[in-house]
C-alpha cells in the first residue's frame, strides 16, 4: 500500500515536471516536500493503528513492566550499597530517600500490571478458548439448546481469530514502519518487535489449526444430530398426526350414529383417556434409546409411586371400575353419604380421580341439608368404600315415594284411602306405565321378582290416629314437584269430607272437679 502510494506521488511529480519548458530546483523541492509529507502521514497512520492494536499494548505494557523490574533492581542494589556504608553523607541520605520513595511508586504500578509478571505476556491472547462439551441432542427441546451452543462457539472462535488477525495486521504495519524509517536503531527495534511477533505467529498457527479443527467436528457432530433429532420428530409428529386424525374420524363416526349424549359422553372420555395413552407411550419409546432401562425405571417408580398415592391409585382404577361396570354414568341422579351427611344430585362429570355432583333440591336438602345448588367432589375410590344410591340406574328413570297423612280414630278410613287412591293413581298413572316397561327390558340385566309397579297403599295405627301411606312411581329428577301437587289436592279433598278428620297432637286441661270441667284442645307446635 505505501508502495502505491510512493509511486503515484512519484507519477505526479513527474508529470507536472514534463509539463513545464524549463526545469527549477523550486519544482523538485516541492516534490520532495509532497512526498515527505506523505510519508509522515501513512507513518502516523500506521503508527496509530500499531498503537491500537491489541497486540502492540499487551507488548508495550510488558516492556514497561520488565523496565519497571529492572529499576526496581537497580534502585534496592543502590539503597544496599548505602545502607553498608557506616557513615553516610548528606547527599547520600537525600538520595536514599529518594530511591525509596521510588521504589514505592514502582511497587504501586507493578500492581497495575501483574498480569505481564510472566515470561510469555501474550499466553491470553494465544491461548484457545474453552469450549464445553457438546449437549446430548436427544429431543426437540434440546435441539434448541444444540444450536445456542453453536452460536455460542461462533462467537468465541470470531473472537479467537480476531486475536490472529490482529497478529497479522501489526506484524504488517510494523514491516511498513520499518521500511518507512531512517533512522538504524530505531529500526533495529522494530526489527526485533517483528522477528518476535513472527515466533508467535508460528505458534500461533499451531493452536489455530488445531482449534479450527476441534470447532468443525464439534459443528459437524451437532449439524449430524441435529438433523437426526429433526427427522425422528417428523416421523413422530407424523404418527401422531395420524392418531388425531383417526381420534377426529372416530369421534365424527360415533357422534353421527350414537343417539344416547349419555354413552356418547362415557364413550368419547374413554377415547380421549386412549389417545392421550397412546401418545405418552409413543413419546416414550420415540425419546428412550434402551427401552429394557426405561421399563426398569417405570417399575420402580412405578412401585414407589403407587405407594405414595394409593388414594390417587385407587381413585384410578375406581374410574376404570365406573366406565365398565356401569353403575353410574353422567347424567344419574345419584346420592352419597359422606360422615352421616347426605348429598342428592346429578353427576354432571366422570374424571380420571374424581366424580363431580350438582346438588339439586330434593327431599333430603329439604328436610336435611337445607342447602342446595352446591357442586360436590366425589374421588372415584368412593366406590369401594361406600354405598352408592343410583335413582335413574340403567333404564329405570323413575323412583317410589310416599305421602303419609293422619286421620282421627273417628274417621271413615275407608273414604280417606278412597280419596288417596284416586288422586295418587291420576297423577303416577303415565310414571306406572313407564315404569313397568322399563322393569320389564331390566329383566335380561337382573333378576327381578316383584316387578308390581301398582301405587300401593297402607293403614296403620298411630299415637294420635290412623295413618294412612300412599306409595307411587313418580320422576327420579322431580319428586317434589309431584308429591308438592299430590298433597295439596289431597287436603284439599279431605277438607270437603265431614266424616275424615286430620288427627294432630292434643292434650286435654280439667279445671274444677271431673263432673264439671272444660276441654281445651291446642296444637303441639
Amino acid at each position: 500500500m505505501i508502495k502505491i502510494i510512493l509511486i503515484v506521488v512519484s507519477l505526479m511529480s513527474l508529470s507536472y515536471s514534463n509539463s513545464t519548458s524549463l526545469y527549477s530546483p523550486t519544482k523538485e523541492a516541492y516534490n520532495k516536500t509532497l512526498q515527505i509529507l506523505a510519508e509522515n502521514k501513512i507513518k502516523q497512520n500506521i503508527t496509530k493503528r500499531i498503537e491500537d492494536n491489541i497486540w502492540a499494548k499487551v507488548y508495550n505494557n510488558y516492556i514497561i513492566y520488565r523496565d519497571l523490574i529492572k529499576e526496581q533492581k537497580e534502585s534496592k542494589i543502590t539503597i544496599a550499597k548505602i545502607i553498608k556504608k557506616k557513615r553516610q553523607t548528606k547527599k547520600e541520605k537525600e538520595t536514599l530517600s529518594i530511591l525509596e520513595k521510588k521504589i514505592l511508586s514502582i511497587d504501586k504500578k507493578l500492581e497495575l500490571i501483574t498480569d505481564y509478571s510472566q515470561n510469555d505476556p501474550f499466553k491470553k491472547l494465544m491461548a484457545p478458548p474453552k469450549i464445553e462439551n457438546a449437549p446430548t441432542v436427544d429431543n426437540p427441546i434440546t435441539i434448541i439448546e444444540a444450536i445456542t451452543f453453536k452460536e455460542d462457539i461462533e462467537k468465541k472462535k470470531e473472537k479467537y481469530f480476531e486475536n490472529y488477525n490482529s497478529l497479522i495486521r501489526i506484524i504488517a504495519d510494523l514491516n511498513v514502519k520499518r521500511d518507512l524509517i531512517k533512522d538504524k536503531a530505531e529500526k533495529k527495534e522494530i526489527e526485533d518487535e517483528i522477528n518476535k511477533f513472527n515466533v508467535i505467529l508460528d505458534i500461533f498457527n499451531l493452536s489455530k489449526k488445531s482449534f479450527s479443527k476441534k470447532i468443525e467436528e464439534i459443528e459437524y457432530k451437532i449439524k449430524e444430530d441435529i438433523e437426526k433429532e429433526v427427522s425422528k420428530t417428523i416421523d413422530t409428529g407424523k404418527i401422531i398426526l395420524i392418531f388425531i386424525i383417526i381420534l377426529i374420524l372416530l369421534k365424527l363416526i360415533i357422534k353421527k350414529f350414537l343417539i344416547d349424549n349419555k354413552k356418547y359422553y362415557s364413550i368419547n372420555k374413554l377415547i380421549n383417556v386412549f389417545f392421550f395413552t397412546i401418545f405418552i407411550i409413543i413419546l416414550m419409546f420415540s425419546y428412550t434409546d434402551d427401552i429394557s432401562y426405561l421399563i426398569t425405571i417405570l417399575g420402580f417408580a412405578s412401585a414407589g409411586i403407587a405407594i405414595a398415592m394409593k388414594d390417587w391409585f385407587m381413585s384410578l382404577l375406581g374410574w376404570i371400575v365406573i366406565l365398565l361396570g356401569n353403575s353410574v354414568k353422567v347424567g344419574d341422579r345419584v346420592k352419597f353419604v359422606k360422615e352421616g351427611m347426605e348429598y342428592v344430585g346429578d353427576i354432571v362429570d366422570i374424571s380420571l380421580l374424581r366424580m363431580t355432583i350438582q346438588e339439586d333440591i330434593t327431599l333430603t336438602t329439604v328436610t336435611q341439608n337445607r342447602r342446595a345448588g352446591r357442586m360436590i367432589f366425589i374421588p372415584n375410590n368412593f366406590i369401594f368404600t361406600d354405598m352408592i344410591a343410583n335413582y335413574s340406574h340403567s333404564e329405570l328413570k323413575t323412583v317410589w315415594d310416599g305421602i303419609d297423612i293422619m286421620i282421627t280414630f273417628d274417621s271413615d278410613i275407608q273414604k280417606a284411602n278412597s280419596i288417596m287412591k284416586t288422586i295418587i293413581k291420576k297423577y303416577s298413572k303415565g310414571y306406572t306405565d313407564m315404569t313397568r316397561k322399563q322393569v320389564n327390558k331390566m329383566r335380561g340385566q337382573y333378576s327381578i321378582r316383584n316387578a308390581n309397579v301398582e301405587p300401593r297403599f297402607f293403614s296403620s295405627i298411630e299415637t294420635y290416629g290412623i295413618k294412612v301411606s300412599g306409595w307411587y312411581l313418580t320422576n327420579s329428577y322431580a319428586t317434589l314437584t309431584l308429591r308438592s301437587t299430590i298433597s295439596i289436592e289431597i287436603i284439599e279433598a279431605i277438607q270437603k269430607e265431614e266424616n275424615v278428620t286430620i288427627a294432630y297432637p292434643t292434650q286435654k286441661i280439667i279445671l274444677g272437679d271431673s263432673k264439671n270441667f272444660i276441654e281445651i284442645e291446642n296444637e303441639k307446635d
